[in-house]
């Protein structure tokens, strides 16, 4: 009898230890899974006018930022070896002293037009993520898919703006490292600091003449090898990167601030994956070369393995930056552009 009792104990010891470890395991899961419940907002949720009218500005002010570290990766990339520049702070230091402030913003008035590939951009990110939704519940295929789809696009529209950007970038560089030369007149116009387009202009049709209209798409293969798979690393390393800092951080922790560090993180992330084909990119586009793998062919015989670090730190430099107020200026933007239904049931 006592042996029996002794059995009916252990059992009932046994259960309720069952119990309280099933319990536990569901408190602990289910605070991770609060903790980690970083909330996306959807295409159908957003007021399109809002989204849009707010969405230039936030992408003029990101470019506006951000184009000075864009300028010095690309004289970086371009240049053999280390014939004019060091590395980053120096190119930054010479130029500010040659031609001051107005010297890191060479190209960019033709670089705005590119606005409207930003446009092109988060409309096709949002619309394949969320016809992909229904093929795949899966984020990270979501991410990857509609990150590589709007590259494409956004890329579409930009190379023949950065073909353009990158030769005005180039002026007063050095003769080999661009085919195209803005007329001496032009060029005393803007050291005297009167605005002038005419640069802009006299380099679009020197490149029509000598190439067509192809002139205007060359390195584009170079720039999809480049900034799809970039794109497509972005925002799948982007969500990991924020639902593990949400695991990790306070409850109480904004989800903006997680999602501004994990946007920086992603970034370097995918930018020194695809560094490589970003300097052959830029290679064949200034200097106009046609095929890419007898550029990255000529990059190794020239500069060894060291050539797929070429610009890294710029591009990084640029990237976190950008990171940070894509992030932080993107998911603003899609709460202020919430429908106004919805607005009382999300959580930040």
């Amino acid at each position: 009898v006592s042996a029996c009792g002794r059995e009916r104990c252990a059992k009932r010891a046994l259960r309720h230890y069952g119990s309280c470890r099933a319990e536990a395991l569901g408190a602990l899961t289910g605070t991770m899974q609060q903790k980690g419940a970083i909330q996306i907002i959807e295409w159908e949720d957003l007021d399109k006018r809002k989204f849009y009218s707010l969405g230039v500005f936030m992408t003029l002010t990101t470019r506006a930022t951000v184009y000075p570290a864009s300028l010095i990766r690309t004289l970086l990339q371009v240049q053999k070896g280390k014939a004019l520049y060091s590395g980053t702070f120096d190119a930054f230091c010479k130029i500010l002293r040659a031609e001051g402030i107005r010297g890191l913003y060479r190209g960019f008035m033709i670089n705005m037009f590119t606005l409207v590939a930003g446009q092109g951009y988060i409309t096709t990110y949002e619309l394949v993520r969320k016809y992909v939704s229904f093929h795949s519940p899966s984020n990270t295929v979501k991410s990857v898919v509609a990150g590589g789809a709007a590259s494409l696009v956004a890329q579409t529209i930009t190379v023949p703006i950065d073909v353009v950007s990158q030769h005005l970038m180039m002026q007063g560089q050095g003769e080999h490292l661009t085919r195209f030369k803005v007329k001496h007149k032009m060029m005393l116009a803007t050291t005297k600091r009167r605005p002038t387009f005419g640069q802009t202009r006299d380099i679009t049709v020197q490149i029509f003449a000598a190439d067509g209209f192809r002139g205007f798409y060359r390195g584009y293969v170079a720039s999809l090898l480049t900034y799809i798979p970039n794109s497509a690393l972005w925002w799948p390393f982007y969500h990991f990167y924020a639902e593990q800092l949400s695991l990790l951080a306070p409850s109480q922790c904004p989800h903006l601030v997680l999602q501004a560090v994990a946007g920086p993180m992603a970034a370097a992330t995918a930018s020194t994956i695809t560094n490589a084909m970003d300097v052959v990119r830029a290679r064949v586009q200034v200097e106009g070369r046609s095929s890419v793998t007898e550029t990255f062919r000529q990059l190794l015989a020239e500069e060894g393995v060291w050539m797929m670090t070429k610009g890294l730190s710029a591009r990084i430099i640029s990237s976190l930056p950008t990171s940070v107020l894509i992030v932080v200026g993107y998911e603003t933007l899609k709460r202020l552009s919430l429908r106004a239904d919805l607005v009382e049931s999300r959580h930040w």
